[in-house]
């Protein structure tokens, strides 16, 4: 076999490969970037849709002590006390987390320099609004349970591959040169195949840092990631609790958000004293004294061996930062910020900030929406290439070479591919089952 026909088989088969992750994911990718974008900016959205309630007129006056806000809150909205939140800024609403008898939470929104209660809404987390939460849970498709979680992470992975393929496909070969813009006079599929290559070629990178940074919330990719992190030292390190007693509820249950690389980690326990519980006043007094960054959410003991929890995510990353202290003496019991985490720990939650628009402010933002349109733009112009391409009555997929030798080394590659990646090596499989399956059946009916 000539180096030219190595050559050609070998293009046909990475081809192949691009198409069918191409096929697999575009409606999810679509969906991930399109939701995704919207989330960048849940905080703009937020304030603009629901001003009313998250800001007040800033004063030069002292704002009430938390006793009296939570208290006018408890007034309004009577319940069991859950969280508190001072406001970030002088023209910002305090907002207190109140459950009821169903147990559900609301959020009532308390202004903090009269203690006028503007408003209540149902408590959404870290969303900050009903809105942003339904477009949070389409984005991770948490709609789906434990298979949307597996889909999101497998499609993660055929990102990768897309990009690695794409790539392959798009470095100049003979008469065929890699272009970075539509060729002048291209017009139909060219002009649709340019501007998927060019434009694939300039967001190749935030692709796969979308795609990894995504990852560590994934259930098989992400908790090994986690557990070898942990392992090797070089994720949250052992002796943070000094030796304090821990439940068995995680972080991630106890609390609305928490850092990734502690979310499985166990919540520590107050010691019951038979005393009663530290007065609020004085709890976010020492947490504000420990300099905890504005914008904390502070969580309230649940029973009777609960912790306070005070933690901030600003968009200031080196301030993120989780403080458990004992409900009763007040005691701190943990305190983690960036700087404690391994190497692992850091670069995980500096790709967390990064990949949801916080750590750079609105340049982050502005240039993740610009790969999130980008992405959709690809997953568009690659369903119009195909559909031009596509036989009638077809699927219309590369056809498979006629040496085998090429895609033999391909397989291996995949092999390597599916071992980083599970789920992709099993939906690898699923697929070459599926061709091979196709490929007997059509033999036997022309024999």
């Amino acid at each position: 076999m000539t180096a030219t026909a190595r050559s050609s088989a070998l293009y046909r088969a990475v081809w192949r490969w691009h198409f069918y992750a191409g096929l697999i994911v575009l409606p999810f990718v679509i969906l991930i970037a399109v939701t995704g974008a919207i989330y960048l900016f849940k905080d703009e959205i937020n304030d603009a849709a629901y001003g009313d309630l998250r800001l007040v007129p800033a004063q030069e006056v002292p704002a009430l002590p938390p006793s009296a806000i939570t208290a006018a809150a408890l007034g309004m909205h009577p319940g069991v006390l859950r969280g508190y939140s001072p406001p970030a800024t002088r023209d910002r609403a305090a907002q207190v987390k109140i459950a009821g008898e169903d147990g559900l939470k609301d959020t009532v929104y308390v202004d903090p320099y009269t203690g006028v209660v503007i408003g209540t809404a149902w408590d959404s987390g870290v969303s900050g609004s009903t809105a942003m939460w339904v477009v949070r849970k389409l984005h991770s498709l948490e709609y789906a349970g434990w298979i949307g979680n597996r889909i999101i992470e497998a499609v993660a992975g055929w990102m990768v591959l897309l990009v690695a393929t794409g790539i392959y496909l798009w470095l100049p070969r003979g008469r065929n040169v890699g272009t970075f813009r539509p060729r002048k006079g291209a017009k139909g599929r060219p002009w649709w195949r340019d501007l998927h290559a060019a434009t694939g070629i300039y967001v190749a990178g935030f692709i796969v840092f979308l795609a990894m940074t995504g990852l560590p919330w994934s259930g098989v990719w992400g908790k090994q990631f986690y557990d070898l992190s942990y392992a090797a030292g070089l994720g949250m390190p052992d002796g943070y609790w000094n030796d304090v007693p821990l439940s068995t509820v995680p972080m991630a249950e106890a609390l609305d958000r928490a850092p990734w690389i502690a979310e499985h980690q166990p919540m520590p326990m107050s010691q019951p004293t038979g005393g009663i519980p530290a007065a609020l006043d004085d709890v976010v007094r020492k947490v504000e004294a420990l300099g905890i960054h504005p914008g904390y959410d502070l969580a309230i003991p649940g029973d009777a061996t609960g912790v306070f929890t005070a933690s901030v995510y600003p968009d200031d990353i080196a301030q993120e930062r989780v403080i458990h202290l004992d409900q009763y003496s007040g005691e701190v019991l943990f305190d983690m910020d960036l700087s404690g985490l391994g190497t692992l720990g850091r670069l995980a939650e500096w790709g967390v900030s990064i990949h949801m628009g916080q750590a750079f402010g609105l340049a982050n933002q502005i240039v993740l929406l610009i790969a999130c349109a980008a992405m959709v733009l690809m997953c568009v112009s690659g369903a119009v290439i195909w559909w031009k391409r596509r036989p009638a009555g077809s699927l219309g997929a590369p056809a498979v070479p006629a040496d085998w030798t090429i895609p033999r080394g391909i397989l291996i590659i995949a092999v390597l591919l599916g071992i980083f990646f599970p789920l992709v090596g099993f939906s690898m499989l699923a697929i070459a089952a599926i061709e091979l399956g196709l490929t007997a059946t059509r033999r036997l009916r022309t024999a």
